[in-house]
């Protein structure tokens, strides 16, 4: 049929979206995400696509065994974990009176989440992705890891119990922003205390800069850090950081100077995210500045 391989392309765009954010919540990377379903297009061109009976169903174990190998690669060959790197960020306005139901994204895309599931083995991590996050069968599971349904079931049941055990309750949304609005107000004020009463005693702050990324921990250090950063900054805006409250800097001159996340847990921060490097800013899709300046 001369119009077949339109009707794949067209199939297969059609599923496009699906396919991508499948691989990004299995490797937290929208780049190897993108690799993963162009990957999978090639798989298909090759195929006679007459003979698969359910296209969706073939595209997504297509995109799972890929994504699967490249999670073996990566801890057969690990180039970093989570602890000397951050996710690749969405950063997006939050400039709405009620951010609830924006932040609501952060249990599915969040930074506390790819951090859990950075910690899995990459069997767990993939059975928990499909079947919790997309409702793919166990059985479908199964046959891209090479078990029976009974044994994904037990993996995935396995990696469930680590994602709520380590993953932190988050705070509705307006809470949120309420104890990050407290933490600008203190660092900006200077006010130490009231600093420390919004931080979480082992708060982690993490920071992607040129020369790497540098890992502080405790309330003491990253509020004294703070009361130095707010120095830097002439404008903020509020943004959303892969659903996460959050807020893009810039210097007196207009320059970008980072991109901050926090994770709030029980009204208190416990991690802190800041990108400074100009390097990863500059490939950012961010808001503009605000016209006035921080206050």
């Amino acid at each position: 049929m001369a119009d077949r391989p339109d009707l794949v392309a067209t199939a297969f765009e059609a599923q496009r979206d699906r396919l991508r954010a499948v691989a990004y919540r299995v490797l937290g990377s929208h780049a190897d995400a993108e690799d993963v379903v162009q990957e999978a297009w090639l798989r298909l061109a090759r195929q006679d696509a007459a003979a698969i009976d359910n296209l969706a169903g073939w595209l997504t174990t297509v995109v799972g065994r890929i994504s699967l190998d490249v999670l073996r690669s990566r801890h057969t060959h690990p180039e970093a974990s989570y602890g000397d790197r951050l996710p690749e960020l969405v950063v997006t306005a939050d400039d709405a009176p009620e951010p609830a139901e924006h932040v609501a994204l952060a249990d599915s895309v969040g930074l506390a989440l790819l951090v859990v599931l950075d910690s899995l083995s990459p069997s767990e991590r993939l059975a928990f992705v499909l079947h919790d996050m997309f409702a793919v069968p166990f059985h479908e599971i199964g046959q891209i890891l090479g078990k029976s349904a009974d044994a994904t079931k037990m993996i995935a049941s396995r990696a469930r119990r680590k994602v709520r055990s380590t993953a932190p309750p988050t705070a509705a949304g307006r809470e949120q922003r309420a104890v990050v609005e407290a933490f600008r107000a203190a660092a900006f004020g200077g006010d130490f205390a009231a600093l420390l009463r919004v931080l979480d005693p082992e708060v982690r702050l993490t920071v992607a800069t040129p020369g790497g990324v540098i890992v502080t921990l405790g309330a003491t250090e990253v509020a004294a850090g703070a009361q130095l950063f707010a120095g830097a900054v002439a404008q903020q805006r509020a943004v959303l950081v892969n659903g996460l409250p959050g807020y893009v800097s810039w210097r007196t001159d207009g320059s970008l100077l980072s991109v901050i996340s926090f994770t709030v847990t029980d009204n208190r921060i416990t991690a802190i995210a800041i990108v400074s490097d100009p390097a990863e800013l500059a490939s950012l899709h961010l808001p503009d500045p605000p016209e006035y300046p921080v206050s």
